[in-house]
């Protein structure tokens, strides 16, 4: 096997969304999770640049069968606790890496790719006094309470929808800018 640049990325982003998302209640191996990416079909071989993303009036509903497939895959590997939230988690990690802080952050695509969701991004968007998310304040505050790692298919793609609504046309990773979770 010759190793490519598309693979080395694939394995990186592949590491990072699986320490990312690996939570209290679901556990799993790197080696697991990037087997879990791969079965559901998040490989280098069929995202090979963002032009291969889905469309982005598509891409919810492309989301929603990665999730599922990777929590059927994450079944097969014994991890019953997978749910909506950690799988959104691991692939929006994963995405994240391979293209939005891969140089790709402003293709129509990448634009559409789903910001990660996590506890310190919910408390911030909760405590914001910005106009654009203050008005969302019940939505935020819902998504903090039922916690991004217990998140079913619905309150995961409602949590998605509010963000879209607060960023008023913005790529979604910008909601990003409110994450504190690097200092």
């Amino acid at each position: 096997m010759t190793y490519t640049i598309e693979e080395h990325k694939h394995r990186f982003a592949a590491w990072a969304a699986c320490r990312a998302a690996s939570v209290n209640r679901c556990r799993f191996s790197v080696e697991d999770g990037k087997a879990i990416l791969e079965e559901a079909g998040l490989n280098p071989l069929l995202i090979r640049n963002p032009d291969h993303l889905p469309n982005p009036r598509c891409f919810d509903a492309a989301h929603r069968q990665w999730r599922e497939a990777v929590i059927v895959a994450a079944r097969k590997r014994g991890l019953e606790d997978f749910t909506h939230g950690v799988a959104a988690k691991l692939i929006n990690i994963y995405l994240k890496s391979r293209f939005v802080c891969g140089g790709h952050h402003n293709h129509a695509r990448v634009r559409a790719i789903h910001p990660p969701i996590d506890s310190i991004l919910l408390d911030k968007l909760y405590s914001e006094k910005s106009e654009n998310f203050a008005k969302l304040q019940d939505a935020w505050r819902k998504a903090k309470h039922i916690r991004w790692s217990k998140f079913n298919s619905k309150d995961y793609e409602d949590l998605i929808q509010n963000i879209r609504l607060a960023m008023q046309g913005a790529a979604l990773w910008e909601v990003e800018q409110y994450w504190q979770g690097y200092q």
